[in-house]
């Protein structure tokens, strides 16, 4: 990014609470990430990160293809792009302080699958004080049609709200929190190699992926600063150097969404 950019991005993450950073990624290295991802789900379950269902045993796109928690603990390539140098220049820009890395997640969202109603990433992480910043890598083009995210404005000054129950039809995850009043979501789209940062406060999610053809494919890393006192109990904090560096727990803590709970399997 040059100084201008970068100065622009600072100022629509403040004032917004996200900003797209367009190729921040080449597409050569997108392509190389999704490659370890298809050998990871054709090589079956991993206990802890990944229990995709086995042939015949469910209908749910999301079953076949879900999400891939913490992958930077069992894949090499994954660590490298949850610490790249690219992604700590920007967060510590956003931060103003070192940044640690909380979390990862591989989402393949294949076509048919169903979304996430909108949601507060730090209603999960529980970071104190503060709150955490996503870095979401796009791995595919990534629109309203193949369930795209989408972004509630200024929801980022807001304190944690606490969740409805989510249409079990359109999310996998149970939370839902509306926007408020006045306030609407807006989608972002995205080519391979963009990076979308925004505030874990910030109200976000996606809808279904109603393409025939078409996965949505993402990569999302969770940060928080170095001045970060406590973090919920899920979420393992590493320097950007790889260095184990534990925080004391806060409570209510959970994963990123209750996966397929309490709706059951589809």
């Amino acid at each position: 990014m040059t100084v201008t950019g970068i100065e622009a991005g600072l100022r629509q993450f403040e004032e917004n609470g996200f900003t797209v950073v367009r190729r921040l990624f080449a597409h050569d290295e997108i392509d190389r990430l999704c490659g370890e991802f298809a050998a990871l789900h054709a090589g079956g379950p991993v206990p802890g990160h990944f229990a995709p269902s086995g042939p015949g045993e469910s209908t749910d796109p999301l079953r076949r293809y879900p999400r891939v928690m913490q992958p930077h603990e069992i894949n090499g390539l994954a660590m490298r792009v949850l610490l790249d140098a690219r992604l700590r220049e920007v967060l510590e820009t956003l931060l103003g302080e070192e940044v640690l890395a909380a979390q990862s997640m591989f989402y393949f969202k294949p076509p048919g699958a169903r979304g996430q109603a909108l949601h507060q990433d730090n209603f999960y992480l529980r970071v104190e004080p503060g709150t955490c910043v996503a870095a979401w890598v796009a791995c595919d083009v990534i629109d309203r049609d193949n369930g795209g995210l989408e972004v509630v404005p200024g929801t980022h000054r807001m304190d944690l709200f606490c969740p409805d129950t989510a249409d079990s039809e359109l999310s996998f995850a149970r939370e839902y929190v509306a926007p408020p009043p006045g306030l609407a979501a807006v989608p972002v789209d995205m080519e391979p190699g963009d990076v979308l940062f925004f505030n874990g406060s910030l109200v976000h999610g996606s809808q279904p992926n109603r393409t025939a053809d078409r996965f949505r494919r993402s990569f999302i890393g969770h940060y928080v600063g170095s001045s970060t006192e406590r973090i919920g109990h899920f979420y393992r904090t590493l320097s950007m150097s790889g260095a184990r560096v534990p925080l004391p727990e806060s409570e209510g803590s959970g994963p990123c969404g209750t996966e397929f709970a309490p709706h059951g399997p589809h």
